[in-house]
């Protein structure tokens, strides 16, 4: 939990900012919002007949130009495609000034808006992962770091204890016998080596409806720093399967088949499907565990609501697929949302 005594050093460092950079000398007023999973926290700077704008604080200072989030942000802008502008920095307060992009990320506006207005947006952030692929294969230099890093054997198995120590294990305080683990651990390394064989392409790697803004009627991406390579699926099963977002089944179908006709792969439609279905359940397991841990773990229960939604998930993947059929079996033995 955050302490009084760590918050006022944060807000000191708020305010050793604006001094700095001499906003506050412009009358300008910082107001908290309300952060995501990670250790950064964002304020917005209102600044008296001025854009307002954002400030990105760090948990520790850093070196501006070792940070992966502006590596990334020159790799994007390159494409182009629609990102927060960097506005500023101080390295020794661990802080980034940020284009203001508003408050309307696209889970809020399919909250708010009707149907066919969702059905455009989705359109757009299909297109728009289909972008970065595609220039992501050209710009490909190793100067940048996402071409240094992958979805590899040894990250997916990690992702996949992490949903067994953190949601399976101190979320839901199940202690599989050795027997079971083993053989959970099994179907796992199957699902692992099937995704880490597959071509990679460049991917945004948390590409869903929290991290993609609508400001100026276009869709932005933010929260890019941890790109890297991985299957062609990872994305659109990111955005398709979205813990925080229920999407009809025919829309779904129908946005596979959009990005499948942009990339020019109709022919492959088959053959994708049954590469998203395993790419699905691999990641809807590893949110959860982000789940677990950010409840058991840092006490946020925030992301409790989005349980549900991503079991289903898993449930419906598990039963869809008859190669899935022994994991499933180990899993609803101990998850009773999955039989």
């Amino acid at each position: 939990m955050t302490t009084s005594h760590e918050t006022d050093a944060v807000l000191g460092r708020v305010q050793a900012y604006l001094e700095a950079s001499g906003l506050a000398a412009r009358g300008a007023r910082a107001v908290s919002l309300t952060g995501d999973a990670s250790d950064r926290r964002y304020y917005r700077v209102i600044v008296p007949k001025a854009p307002s704008v954002v400030l990105a604080l760090y948990a520790t200072p850093f070196e501006f130009e070792s940070l992966s989030f502006v590596n990334v942000a020159r790799l994007l802008d390159r494409m182009p495609v629609p990102i927060p502008r960097i506005l500023g920095h101080d390295d020794g307060l661990g802080a980034i000034l940020l284009e203001d992009l508003g408050d309307v990320t696209l889970q809020a506006h399919v909250g708010a808006a009707p149907a066919p207005a969702h059905a455009a947006l989705y359109r757009e952030a299909v297109s728009l992962i289909a972008t970065v692929q595609q220039r992501g294969a050209e710009l490909a230099d190793p100067s940048f770091v996402p071409y240094g890093v992958a979805f590899d054997v040894e990250k997916l198995t990690w992702e996949l204890e992490f949903f067994l120590k953190h949601f399976l294990a101190a979320y839901r305080g199940v202690t599989l016998e050795p027997a079971a683990l083993a053989a959970v651990r099994e179907e796992f390394a199957a699902i692992v080596r099937t995704l880490a064989a597959e071509p990679r392409v460049l991917c945004h790697r948390d590409y869903h409806s929290r991290n993609l803004m609508l400001h100026r009627d276009r869709l932005y991406l933010i929260d890019f720093q941890d790109a890297r390579m991985g299957p062609d699926t990872y994305d659109l099963v990111s955005l398709l399967r979205d813990s925080y977002v229920d999407l009809a089944e025919a829309a779904v179908d129908d946005l596979v088949a959009y990005f499948l006709a942009l990339k020019g792969q109709t022919a492959r439609a088959a053959e994708f499907r049954q590469r998203f279905a395993v790419m699905a359940l691999q990641r809807n397991l590893k949110a959860l565990g982000t789940f677990g841990y950010q409840t058991a773990a840092r006490r946020n229960p925030v992301y409790i609501q989005y349980i549900p939604r991503t079991l289903r998930y898993v449930r419906d993947n598990l039963a869809r697929e008859p190669r899935f059929g022994r994991l499933r079996e180990l899993l609803a033995a101990q998850l009773e949302e999955l039989r």
